[in-house]
This record gives C-alpha cells, sequence and structure tokens, in this order.
C-alpha cells in the first residue's frame, strides 16, 4: 500500500531531475502519473518526446502507472491537454507539482528582453497557466486536491546573475500565498517549494569536486513533495518550504521595527528619519552573499 494509491497526479518538467524524481516517487507510492516534459534544452529551446517517454517506461518497468505528455506549460492550449490528459486517461486529477522551468542566467547589465521574457514566460506564466486548469478541474470534481508550485531561494532571497529567474520564481511564490487563501473553500491545497538539487539545470552553480551531486541529489527533495500530496497533509497548505538534501526548513516572514514613533506626530522630517534608521543599522540580520559564479 502506499501513501497516494489511486491519486492522479501531474508533474510538469518531468523528464529529468527533480521532476523525474518526483514522478517516479510518486508512482512508487501508488499513484497514477502523468509525465509532461518538453523535451528541449536547460535554456529552453528544442523539444522531442523522448525525455518524458523515458521516465513513463521506467515507472511501467516498476510496475506502475503513467502516461507521457509534451506539451509547453506557457502555451495556454498545451496546459490544458495536460490536464485533460490526466482526466482522460485516469478519469480525475487529485494533485498538481508545477515543476517546470529553464534557465538565461546574465548579469543584469547583459540582460536582453528575450531573455528576460521567456524565462518569465515559461516559469510564471507557465506555472499560472497549469495551475489555473488544474485548479478548476479539481473545483469541479469537488473533493478538493494539492498543488505544489517550484520557487527559489534566487527568488525569495535573491542571487547574482538571476534577475530573470529570481523575478519569476518571486511572482510564484507571491501567486501561491494568495491562492492558498481561496483554495482553503474548496479543499485545494497549495504549498510552495524552494529546493536546492543537483540537475542539469544547476549543475555548474554548485561548487565542484565536492560529491554535491550525491549530497544534494533530487531524490532526497522528492519525499516533501510527494507527502504533501497524500491525505496525511490535508491541514498543510500556504507554507514555504526551503529543500536541501536531508534538511527541509519552514520559512516563514518576520518583520523588525527599525524606526518608529506615534502616529498621532507630524511625519518624519527627511533627515531626522534617516538619522533614525542609521542608528540601528548594526543590528540589522546580516544580508546572504552572493553565490559567485563564473560569467561568459
Amino acid at each position: 500500500m502506499g501513501l497516494l494509491d489511486g491519486k492522479v497526479a501531474l508533474v510538469t518538467g518531468a523528464g529529468g531531475g527533480l521532476g523525474e524524481t518526483h514522478a517516479l516517487l510518486l508512482a512508487q507510492e501508488g499513484a497514477l502519473v502523468v509525465v509532461n516534459d518538453l523535451g528541449g534544452s536547460r535554456d529552453g529551446a528544442g523539444g522531442g518526446s523522448g525525455m518524458a517517454d523515458a521516465v513513463v517506461d521506467k515507472i511501467k518497468a516498476m510496475g506502475g502507472q503513467a502516461v507521457a505528455d509534451y506539451g509547453n506549460v506557457a502555451n495556454e492550449a498545451d496546459a490544458k491537454a495536460m490536464i485533460q490528459k490526466a482526466v482522460d486517461t485516469f478519469g480525475r486529477i487529485d494533485f498538481l507539482i508545477a515543476n517546470a522551468g529553464i534557465l538565461r542566467d546574465k548579469s543584469f547589465k547583459n540582460m536582453t528582453n528575450d531573455m528576460w521574457d521567456i524565462v518569465i514566460d515559461v516559469h510564471l506564466r507557465g506555472t499560472y497557466l497549469t495551475v489555473n486548469a488544474a485548479y478548476h478541474q479539481m473545483i469541479e470534481q469537488g473533493h478538493g486536491g494539492s498543488i505544489v508550485v517550484t520557487s527559489s531561494t534566487s527568488g525569495l532571497l535573491g542571487n547574482f546573475g538571476q534577475s530573470n529567474y529570481g523575478a519569476a520564481k518571486a511572482g510564484i511564490a507571491g501567486f501561491a500565498r494568495c491562492l492558498f487563501q481561496e483554495g482553503m473553500k474548496y479543499g485545494i491545497r497549495v504549498n510552495i517549494l524552494a529546493p536546492a538539487a543537483w540537475s542539469r539545470l544547476t549543475e555548474d552553480i554548485f561548487p565542484q569536486g565536492q560529491n554535491m551531486e550525491a549530497l544534494l541529489s533530487p531524490d532526497k527533495v522528492s519525499p516533501l513533495v510527494v507527502w504533501l500530496g497524500s491525505d496525511d497533509a490535508k491541514e498543510v497548505t500556504g507554507r514555504t518550504f526551503l529543500a536541501t538534501g536531508n534538511t527541509v526548513q519552514l520559512l516563514s516572514w518576520q518583520s523588525q521595527t527599525v524606526c518608529q514613533k506615534d502616529n498621532t506626530e507630524g511625519p518624519w522630517a527627511v533627515s531626522e528619519i534617516g538619522d533614525a534608521v542609521r542608528e540601528n543599522f548594526s543590528h540589522w540580520p546580516k544580508g546572504i552573499q552572493p553565490t559567485r559564479r563564473p560569467w561568459e
């Protein structure tokens, strides 16, 4: 008996990396899986059926049930068709993992509009379109469901050379933090994953020669994600999880007062508020250091 026996799940970008390990573990836990992958390179170029088909073959070889989908998450018709494939093949959709993504990293000085647009399109629009289709199908079914969207510390905390990617990932997190409040009415849970895992998207980001491929294997992230699709997680929604190796952290927002005076008083003078802010500067939390990468 698996934790997701009989549930129907769709994983986007499941032809490799995190998406593949999500899909394989879903199947091991009894889920019926739609494996979506456009089959392109990590920068979004090209396409093909081989990557999705290979994962479906692995699932079938271990006795699971799966079907491939080759659609583009950033295309509205394709996004709707992915959900419809789940319904047509397995009768319903219970769980969506919005995982598909690409990279077009460049320092902002050298960023082009095309680099910006395609990353925003695939990550933010692609997440919106697939979630939109799944959400409405779940409402129609009337039994709730689970949605996990994929953000990143690049969007939540920042990272050098990823302004396009970070903007998209921050948008995804903001989208989910609003949607979960609406989804509660229908029993639809929405959670945010910010993973750090070794894959073809990230292999040149992590330090080399330190066994990071094993230490940060994507199959160490998938157990949390798969659990979030189970009935055991029915009380968990609106949360942001940082998953790195075998460590899971819950990210919750906190504020720190920098300066304050009674609201019955007049507004701060510019020089006055500057003095008040600087007075406490040494007590501010330390900012994160940017990840250094070689740039072309």
